[in-house]
């Protein structure tokens, strides 16, 4: 059992637990009718604890105290229909980086400053999943604030949820990532020179293969193995798909400065190479 420190408004509290270690803790109605010292059962399907010691634990009390209450229970929703869709639990900064988010988006509708999403369309079209989350949020908040936001708020809410599926603090990952994988996409599609089904299982395929390659790169997590032999292998049997790769390769050593391995043009040149035969796939 963990007991209540102190009541910060009906969904949020600062508890201490059993090792005497504080946290703030989420879940609705958490608070409500509570006082110092009342217990808490864990109840980890729909609460959600963040360590006293997190850098953001001030700023999230802070924000708690200076908006209302309407957004905390928004970001919940929004947060839960999010872990639900994607299958993962987020970073738990995603609860103050989305509050403070939304109350600042409503406060520039209602001035008519519009921001532009400088990668909306690669996240519309690469983070589909996020998007679509991102759309159920806008329709959340339009209903619940009385509110009309455009289409393009969709994708600042999927910015940060993928900001928050990563490893990554820097609030610049979300743009970083979309941005590498438009240029990597469009890199492939322009060297091919054939237009790509975006509903087949092999374009599907090579836009997830991308991603993971984008979050390993920004993570430094590449695949690295001493053996080449699968390297001279692919090589050998798709030339013209590797070849492709190594335009990928050459772009992003000399923008990033960052040196892609054998292993990682391997795979790359492996889905090239069936965007590059998809018909002939298809009919097998």
């Amino acid at each position: 059992m963990i007991k209540i420190k102190k009541v910060l408004n009906s969904s949020v509290v600062l508890v201490e637990d059993e090792e005497q270690k504080d946290f703030i803790l989420f879940g609705k109605g958490l608070g409500y009718g509570r006082k110092v010292g009342d217990t808490v059962e864990r109840k980890s399907a729909d609460q959600i604890y963040m360590s006293v010691d997190n850098p953001k634990a001030k700023e999230l009390i802070h924000l708690i105290d200076s908006i209302p209450n309407i957004y905390l229970s928004l970001t919940q929703d929004i947060v839960a229909h999010a872990e639900k869709q994607l299958g993962t639990k987020l970073n738990s900064g995603i609860y103050f980086t989305l509050m403070d988010h939304l109350h600042f988006a409503v406060e520039r509708h209602q001035k008519n400053i519009n921001i532009t999403n400088r990668v909306y369309w690669e996240i519309k079209n690469y983070y589909t999943v996020e998007f679509e989350i991102g759309t159920y949020a806008v329709d959340l908040l339009n209903r619940a604030l009385k509110v009309d936001f455009p289409k393009e708020e969709a994708a600042n809410i999927a910015f940060h949820l993928i900001n928050a599926q990563s490893e990554e603090s820097s609030s610049r990952a979300g743009m970083n990532y979309a941005k590498l994988i438009g240029a990597i996409v469009n890199m492939v599609r322009y060297s091919l020179n054939i237009s790509m089904d975006k509903e087949s299982i092999h374009y599907t395929r090579f836009i997830t293969h991308v991603k993971f390659f984008v979050e390993r790169f920004y993570e430094d997590k590449l695949l690295v193995e001493k053996d080449n032999l699968l390297f001279n292998q692919i090589a050998t049997l798709y030339p013209n798909a590797m070849e492709v790769a190594f335009k990928v390769k050459s772009y992003i050593e000399q923008v990033h400065e960052k040196e892609i391995p054998n292993d990682e043009l391997t795979y790359l040149a492996v889905h090239i190479h069936r965007l590059m035969n998809q018909d002939e796939l298809n009919d097998k």
